[in-house]
Parts: C-alpha cells; sequence; structure tokens
C-alpha cells in the first residue's frame, strides 16, 4: 500500500455500531466487564482506549513498523526509552540535540547514574571513541534541532549493532513521510506528534514505534506504569491530520526549497542551513535516507547581531514567533532564548548554535506570500 493511501486509511475502520467512517472519540476512564473471569480487552483508559489504539495502528503503518505506542508528549516518549536503561549505563547521543532532549538527560537522568556522551554524529566514525561494553542505546536526531545536520542512520546502526546497543531516532523533523529509520536498521522511532503528524498546532503528543515484540512489551509496561498517555480527542485530531500528511508535505517541501534557495541569494543573509543544498553536510546522505528534504531551516544575518535578528523576528507579518514547527501556518523562531534555552550558552556555541540564529517552520501558504513577509521584514534590518 502506497503512502498516501495509508495515510487515509491505515488503522481506521468503520464504527461497528453505526458505521461512521471516523474513529468516534471513546471519551470514558473506565469500561464495563461481564464478569471478573471475562472481559472485553479493555479495563481502564489508561492501559488502552480503542480511538489511541486506531491511531497506534496508523503510526505503526506509516512507519512501516508492527507496534506503536502515544504518549502525551514526545518527551513523554522520549522518557520511556530512557527508563528502558539501568543506573551506570550509558548512552550516545549528538552534540546537536534539541533542547528538551538535553535538558532530560542532564537534569532528569544523569542524576539517576546515567551518563550521556554529547558528540557530532555527522561521522559516524566518532562513535568509536566513546562506545564501550556500557553502551546501551545511541540516541539519533536526524535532521537535527536546529542546525538540519543530517546523522548516517544505517552507519550509526552498523557500529551500535556491533556493541550490543540499540539505535533510537527522532525522527520528527522527517516525518514518517520523508524518512523511515525503522527500514535503516534503527529499533526505535520517537515521534514529537505535536509536530508534523498532528500538523495543526492543536495537539500536544508522543509516539514510539518498533518491531520487536519484546521492546515493545517492555515500553507498553512503562506508558501503562508510569501515565504519560494522551486521551481520546487528541487522538482523534492526530487521526484527522495524518489523512492529509503526504499532502502537507508535499507543500512543506515544495515551500520549504523555495524559501532556502531565496535566502542563499539574499544579500543580507549569511548561512543557510537546510539539507537541500548540494554543499550542506552529508547532503548525498539526506538525498539517500530521505524522500525530500522538508519544510524546517534555519540561517543567520551576514551582519551577525542579535539586535538585527531581533527586529527580524519582529518584523515579520505572516510568519508567527513562535515554539514548536510542522504546523500549516509558518513559524519563526529563536532557538538560543526558546527552544534550547536550556542549553548552556558555552555547549550551544560550541555546537554552532549562536545567539543570532533563526529557524523557520515553512507552513504550506502560499509561497510567494511568505517569501513577500521576508522581503519586507529584511528590508528593514
Amino acid at each position: 500500500m502506497k503512502f498516501g493511501t495509508k495515510a487515509v486509511h491505515a488503522g481506521v475502520e468503520p464504527d461497528p455500531s453505526t458505521g461512521a467512517i471516523m474513529t468516534p472519540i471513546y471519551q470514558t476512564s473506565t469500561y464495563v466487564q461481564e464478569s471478573p473471569a471475562k472481559h472485553k480487552g479493555y479495563a481502564y483508559a489508561r492501559g488502552a482506549n480503542p480511538t489511541r489504539n486506531s491511531l497506534q495502528k496508523s503510526l505503526a503503518a506509516l512507519e512501516n513498523g508492527k507496534h506503536a505506542i502515544c504518549f502525551s508528549s514526545g518527551m513523554g516518549a522520549t522518557d520511556a526509552v530512557i527508563k528502558l536503561l539501568n543506573p551506570g549505563d550509558e548512552v550516545i547521543t549528538s552534540n546537536d540535540l534539541y533542547g528538551g532532549s538535553y535538558r532530560m538527560f542532564k537534569r532528569v537522568f544523569e542524576k539517576y547514574g546515567i551518563k550521556f556522551h554529547f558528540i557530532d554524529l555527522t561521522n559516524a566514525a566518532n562513535i568509536q571513541s566513546v562506545i564501550n561494553a556500557k553502551t546501551k542505546l545511541l540516541w539519533i536526531e536526524t535532521p537535527t534541532n536546529p542546525l538540519m545536520n543530517i546523522v548516517d542512520i544505517e552507519a550509526c546502526v552498523a557500529i551500535a549493532k556491533k556493541n550490543n546497543a540499540i539505535v533510537a531516532v527522532d525522527n520528527t523533523f522527517a516525518s514518517p513521510y520523508l524518512q523511515n529509520p525503522l527500514e535503516l536498521g534503527a529499533d526505535i522511532v520517537m515521534h514529537s506528534v505535536t509536530k508534523y503528524l498532528g500538523g495543526h498546532s492543536d495537539v500536544v503528543m508522543g509516539a514510539l514505534i518498533v518491531n520487536d515484540e519484546k521492546l515493545y512489551q517492555e515500553l507498553h509496561f512503562l506508558m501503562n506504569s508510569c501515565g504519560a498517555v494522551p486521551g481520546p480527542q487528541d487522538s482523534f485530531l492526530v487521526l484527522r491530520g495524518i489523512k492529509t500528511l503526504h499532502l502537507r508535505m508535499e507543500r512543506h517541501c515544495i515551500n520549504g526549497k523555495k524559501i532556502a534557495e531565496y535566502l542563499k541569494n539574499h544579500p543580507k543573509i549569511g548561512k543557510v542551513y537546510w539539507p537541500g543544498f548540494a554543499d550542506h553536510p552529508n547532503h548525498a546522505i539526506a538525498k539517500k535516507q530521505m524522500k525530500d528534504f522538508g519544510g524546517m531551516l534555519s540561517f543567520t544575518l551576514k551582519d551577525d547581531s542579535m539586535d538585527k535578528a531581533t527586529k527580524l523576528m519582529e518584523s515579520v507579518e505572516l510568519f508567527a514567533l513562535a515554539e514548536s514547527l510542522g504546523g500549516v501556518e509558518s513559524l519563526i523562531n529563536h532557538p538560543a532564548s526558546m527552544t534550547h534555552a536550556s542549553i548552556p550558552k558555552e555547549e550551544r556555541l560550541k555546537s554552532g548554535l549562536v545567539d543570532s540564529l533563526i529557524r523557520l517552520s515553512i507552513g504550506v501558504e502560499d509561497a510567494e506570500d511568505l517569501l513577500a513577509d521576508l522581503e519586507q521584514a529584511l528590508s528593514k534590518v
């Protein structure tokens, strides 16, 4: 089944009692049982909900996986993965990482005896310098947030497997439309469903997709035991959003390319970070493991001052200055003070995340209107 067909149909069946074509919102906390020894497969809504189950089937199909588990946020999903580990275990991850993930790793889990190595994963060979018998997890973002660095998933998997470490990939920026890490050997795919999968800036949710049955059971146990589960209303909204995922991603990619090329050729722009450029680091890998290059990009001004970057962000009219990404509307973001503020400045600068860096989430509006908005804003700086 092709991706667009799966987006519309996977996990969704007509309601058996009414024939409703859309999955109903099962707004209930508990389920009536016939007897203590005989029940209908649902007991308490933290463990399972029919609306959520339909969504999980859809997500598994989109990632070509066997099992999906939904959580109340992307961080809730990430939290469950790290809870697979024990004190003394070690994790290798990128030095160019979403600020919320960095904060969780450093300020929550390090105090429980889990050690994190933040390294440059754009060269998979760098893993060899830190991997050891205690390494249990390799956590990858690709493209990374916000510098759009590309990590070779297959090369990282090969090294991790030789050392008996599992590989988890944060696939939020790419979405299942552009990239399928399970097919490249990853064990776990994580999504902030809030972003492209929901697609309309009205839901906060996370998800994990796996193939291995044992791993699925361990993660499902953590979901049910720790309780970071989404409600049926949010599950319904994401099911609705997924039906247009392929259409939205096509437009995100088309608009992203136009905006990236415009900025690269603008005399006031310094550097543009977008993996679709032939000179972008690891462009060839992006071309190999992704279907297209997405609608996320970052840039700096040639006059690299914070005052001018601030003036630009205050001058846009169509772009909204806000956190998050992946919605139908275009957003402009200042990572140093917003999404990555929890990372110490010295660590941000080491990875190239300067204070004046600006990140764009390109929406599905008419590209000419977005270009006109950037043009008028740039004329003021």
